[in-house]
């Protein structure tokens, strides 16, 4: 069984009196797999999705305008490139604007739009981090 580092200065003293007792060839494989060790936690720390990738669910007033309701669903959203959306959401407020659709069935759409890219969000970083796996 190989002992184990304690966390603080013990943990660094051990450390450097076991790497002191070594020659310069294993000094160096020391600092070569330490260093390894360092690039494949911050490659693992890049590769994982935001780690709040869950919408901030915000209620939806019982009055609520088109705008205000775009406003806050981007707020639920965060996460989403609304950019991506913006073709969707135009159309959306056109309707309204232009052709006089109720405001309740636009904002019913407009909830169901963010949620479908947030489902869709939500599959390409869950198939991102499997290609990476595998």
């Amino acid at each position: 069984m190989l002992p184990t580092l304690h966390s603080g200065p013990t943990r660094h003293r051990r450390l450097l009196h076991i790497v002191d007792r070594l020659d310069a060839t294993d000094q160096a494989a020391v600092l070569a797999f330490a260093e390894f060790l360092l690039q494949r936690k911050a490659k693992a720390e890049d590769a994982q999705p935001p780690k709040d990738m869950a919408p901030h669910p915000i209620p939806r007033p019982e009055k609520e305008s088109v705008v205000g309701a775009i406003k806050r669903l981007a707020k639920t959203y965060p996460m989403l490139d609304r950019q991506a959306m913006l073709h969707e959401t135009s159309t959306l407020m056109g309707e309204h604007v232009m052709q006089g659709r109720e405001a309740k069935a636009v904002i019913d759409d407009l909830e169901a739009l963010f949620a479908r890219h947030y489902d869709f969000f939500c599959q390409k970083q869950g198939k991102g981090e499997e290609s990476e796996d595998g």
